[in-house]
């Protein structure tokens, strides 16, 4: 995802809680149907569920799909949504049964089956698009349906796997609008959520209207919501000041962000810790100049993240260590540990073991969105500073960047993570695992047992040194280098309320906790 999805286990911190006294005209019935204009940099790159795995698409589909499950704001396990109810049976973690609602009904009138349930797994497996959620489903054998109850089998034991269900990639869609083997284009959307799809240009705006149908978790579907895209923070800014958005959120430029005033009575300011971080991903195939693990080391020892967190971001991100963040179950610092500080030394002592001609020379590949293109700059110059490194770097559009990174076509590529669900497997088999949608070639028999073990164990506390084990082999084998992790920010005009609880890391982006006050 991309840009993924947790910000639950940290406090939020409202900034600016507008107080004004005195008199004042009431909103008219007129202007409270008016529709909230939020603005991200965050586009969608599809509207079918089997095709995409970014933080964006899945923005958009948490709010004109169901699951089966959902996440609540702030919470770590999920509740029924389409589901009136799920659970693993037989003692163990490899059958998961849920019982359906009977009163889900898709925009054709036609009411939603076990049959649709299974369809809809099943098909995001046959599919298995290059930039679609299937690696989610590795541990996912086969569905059964048998008339309102939906029975997964699952290959090994995984108490991850309801948390995968109440994500995006347990998007349920109608059987009988979607091709089983092949993506839908076009803008038509089937979805039974808290809203509908009223109008979507790609790359431009995603108009959405309450869904007065809709049963399940959310107990109200909030107001008329206009979604604007933004390629670039700096475009996002404009909008922002120019008052032409209501919201702005996922991202305003770092130097925006750094001077928000929380006094400031003409908006409001949501500040919450983040599970969402950067990596930068190494290709680690024959075919790359970074195939040497000695190469991979040697990048890590000259990688400045203070001086990247401070130049870039002005301080509104913080120094990531390891590839958990900070407030997620079986953190380590294994990098820190492993790298402590830059040293030219030690990375030419690497290089000259290797053999490598230098200054080794790959490419370096980065989405246009945010501040991506100084961020490549930066770490550019920290690489060629020590005369170890030549990098080529280039920007692409994000949709043409996916393709890219997974086709192999990039030797090191920066891309964020939003975790699918609340959980430390997320950044496991999410981005380490053999087939990970990252695809850097990395491919590990222990660290793909680790993360089989740690899904054995259904009380997560469980996992801590598992996951501490994993993080210090990815230290030593380094198909990744983490780079920041992020701090949450959701800003809002005066006039709306509700901001705090439109993004958590759950993978949920809640318009429908938006609202005119």
């Amino acid at each position: 995802m991309r840009s993924v999805r947790i910000r639950i286990l940290a406090a939020l911190l409202v900034l600016g809680v507008v107080g004004v006294g005195g008199w004042q005209l009431l909103p008219s019935q007129e202007d409270k149907d008016k529709a909230i204009v939020v603005g991200t940099t965050d586009a969608a790159t599809s509207l079918d569920p089997a095709g995409t795995y970014d933080a964006g698409s899945w923005a958009l589909s948490s709010n004109v799909f169901q699951s089966l499950l959902t996440f609540e704001p702030g919470a770590i396990s999920p509740v029924p949504d389409a589901a009136s109810s799920c659970d693993f049976v037989d003692g163990g973690l490899r059958t998961y049964r849920c019982e359906l609602r009977d009163d889900i009904k898709f925009p054709s009138g036609r009411t939603m089956t076990a049959e649709d349930v299974k369809f809809s797994f099943d098909r995001i497996k046959k599919i298995n698009s290059d930039v679609g959620p299937a690696p989610l489903l590795s541990t996912l054998g086969s569905v059964e349906a048998a008339g309102s109850t939906v029975t997964f089998h699952l290959s090994s034991p995984d108490a991850t796997f309801p948390l995968k269900v109440a994500s995006g990639v347990g998007t349920i869609v109608d059987h009988t609008r979607y091709s089983k083997d092949a993506l839908r284009t076009g803008t038509q959307v089937d979805g039974t959520g808290p809203y509908r799809l009223k109008e979507y240009a790609k790359d431009k705006r995603a108009v959405l209207e309450p869904n007065g149908s809709y049963k399940g978790a959310v107990s109200g579907t909030g107001r008329p919501v206009e979604l604007r895209y933004y390629k670039t923070a700096s475009e996002l800014d404009r909008a922002w000041q120019g008052k032409e958005i209501d919201v702005a959120a996922r991202t305003l430029s770092p130097k925006v962000l750094a001077g928000l005033n929380a006094s400031d009575p003409q908006h409001r300011v949501s500040v919450s810790g983040s599970s969402d971080v950067r990596n930068l991903y190494l290709n680690t195939r024959a075919s790359s100049p970074l195939h040497d693990v000695r190469v991979r080391r040697a990048m890590a020892w000259l990688i400045n993240r203070e001086q990247l967190t401070s130049s870039v971001y002005d301080g509104t991100v913080d120094a990531l260590y390891s590839l958990i963040p900070t407030g997620i179950t079986g953190h380590s610092t294994s990098f820190f540990d492993a790298y402590p500080t830059q040293d030219v030394k030690r990375a030419q002592a690497l290089l000259t073991e290797a053999g490598v001609s230098l200054p080794v020379r790959f490419t370096y590949g980065y989405g246009k969105r945010g501040v991506a293109a100084e961020e490549a700059a930066e770490l550019k110059r920290q690489l060629e500073a020590s005369g170890l490194f030549k990098v080529d770097v280039k920007g692409y559009e994000w949709a043409d960047f996916q393709k890219r990174w997974v086709g192999g076509k990039l030797d090191a590529y920066a891309v964020g993570w939003v975790a699918d669900y609340p959980d430390p497997d997320t950044f496991g088999s999410g981005l380490v695992g053999t087939g990970s949608v990252m695809n850097t070639g990395y491919s590990s028999k222990t660290v793909d047992k680790l993360i089989l073990d740690s899904q054995q164990h259904a009380d997560r506390s469980r996992v801590v040194t598992d996951f501490r084990a994993l993080q210090a082999e990815i230290a030593t084998d380094v198909p990744l280098i983490p780079l920041w992790q992020r701090k949450e920010y959701v800003v809002t005009s005066k006039d709306v309320g509700g901001g705090q609880y439109l993004s958590d890391g759950s993978g949920a982006f809640r318009l429908w906790k938006l609202d005119w006050i």
